[in-house]
């Protein structure tokens, strides 16, 4: 019997080995220089439409996120193709990725959407919205198939899993609240036009535009090395897009199936999950006494929800001046009105000191647009706040739910729709003929047969 060298790992390895020694090199050419500031009245031309080329790589854009989603939603519900995936992510990586430097972005046209929502100056661009709608709107009908093999953040995190471990399960859901907290901070920032945070602490944008700063370098590479073992990290566990993809997903309209016939409970697909999106059948009912008991939490972390909602708007009111001086102008104010009375400063000046100068020429102007930044953020952090605890709340109702379930499926919303398990389902490979019909009866039979029982020493 010959045995088969597999080249997976290796290349895998050599993958990981790349990207690395690129980073290690961004790192080294981080800007030292600040940009330039204009002191003499020069004017820069104001720009009301895009080149020819720049709006026409908008529009191939859109036309290849609209493939891609098509072709992934194809290749998980008529195919059901691991391999199709593969070959797909990588496409998506090079081009939405390395080719397209990962802008425009589905994660950072959140903010895009915000700051136009909260201000009618602002036009969203029409490539941001079509990559904020788009998957969203294949979501509800496909459930992740953006995440599956289109995302270059994803597509680079699945090329770099080795030998993936299996989170705990309250460990997987406690972390499962940090999309949703990150992308209603997201929100807060762009909508008072504080910062595009989401875009500024992308771990990956650096690898793509092969330079970036050293803090966002060094988190890259800490995810692509935690992503060896854990699967998807930064989608599972920050992604904001993420969690909007999983709200759409919950209720798509088809799902992911593990066996295109009937389950022979042999848990392969459990095993070859690595994002712990697999749930085991659940179709009893509890005993009558324990029914009691579930109902009565269920009812009590109903009532605590409007509580936490409530308690959350709180903090975020008390901390509404703090999160309003992360916008400049904010900052500046307080700086003018610290600094108003000291004499003008003279010689090389700073950027924060030729701002202050600025300002003193136009103090008015300056305090009445740090007032408008403030009363956004006194009605933005409550609400902000409310989110984080109605996140927690619907998080441990929804722990409380008995769903019911008589064979083993992947998780609507936690699913990334990978096709890893269609590879391991005996009723699949059958199908594809890859394995004879006998196998499925011997599926069933392990699966069925109990766990042999060894007698304890000196037991009669």
């Amino acid at each position: 019997m010959t045995r088969r060298l597999s080249f997976k790992p290796l290349w895998r390895a050599g993958l990981l080995l790349a990207v690395l020694l690129g980073l290690g090199s961004l790192a080294r050419g981080e800007q030292r220089f600040p940009p330039p500031d204009f002191e003499s009245g020069h004017q820069l031309p104001a720009t009301t439409t895009p080149a020819a080329r720049a709006l026409g790589l908008e529009y191939l854009d859109i036309a290849v996120l609209v493939a891609a989603l098509g072709v992934a939603s194809w290749l998980i519900y008529r195919r059901r193709s691991r391999r199709g995936l593969i070959w797909l992510s990588v496409f998506s990586l090079v081009y939405f990725g390395f080719w397209r430097y990962g802008c425009v972005c589905a994660i950072g046209s959140i903010q895009n959407v915000a700051l136009a929502l909260a201000d009618p100056a602002y036009a969203v661009p029409i490539a941001a919205l079509a990559f904020f709608v788009l998957p969203l709107g294949f979501a509800l009908f496909a459930g992740r198939a953006f995440c599956a093999g289109v995302c270059p953040h994803g597509a680079l995190q699945d090329l770099v899993l080795w030998k993936p471990l299996k989170v705990p399960p309250w460990l997987e859901q406690g972390l499962g609240i940090l999309p949703f907290v990150y992308l209603g901070a997201g929100v807060l920032f762009a909508a008072t036009g504080s910062a595009f945070i989401i875009c500024q602490y992308d771990p990956f944008v650096p690898i793509f535009r092969m330079g970036g700063r050293t803090l966002m370098v060094g988190t890259g590479i800490v995810l692509l090395l935690l992503g060896m073992f854990v699967g998807r990290p930064y989608c599972r566990f920050l992604c904001p897009f993420g969690a909007l993809l999983k709200v759409c997903a919950t209720v798509a309209k088809w799902r992911v199936r593990v066996t295109p016939d009937y389950c022979t409970q042999c848990r392969l697909c459990e095993a070859s999950c690595p994002f712990g999106a697999m749930r085991e059948p659940a179709a009893g009912r509890p005993e009558p006494a324990q029914l009691a008991r579930n109902r009565r939490r269920l009812g009590w972390l109903v009532a605590l929800t409007p509580v936490l909602l409530l308690a959350g708007a709180g903090l975020g009111a008390y901390f509404s001046p703090a999160a309003a001086r992360v916008h400049p102008t904010v900052r500046l104010a307080e700086r003018f009105l610290l600094e108003r009375d000291s004499p003008p400063r003279t010689g090389v000046l700073s950027p924060d000191d030729l701002a202050l100068e600025r300002a003193r020429q136009a103090p008015r102007q300056l305090l009445e647009e740090a007032a408008r930044i403030r009363r956004h953020f006194s009605w933005g952090t409550p609400l902000f706040g409310g989110w984080i605890g109605l996140v927690i709340g619907l998080k441990l109702v929804s722990l409380s739910l008995h769903r019911k379930r008589t064979d083993y499926e992947p998780d609507r919303g936690d699913c990334f729709a990978c096709a890893r398990c269609f590879e391991y389902c005996p009723n699949e490979l059958v199908r594809r003929g890859v394995l004879p019909a006998a196998a499925i009866s011997q599926a069933a039979a392990a699966a069925a047969r109990p766990e042999p029982v060894v007698a304890k020493e000196g037991a009669s």
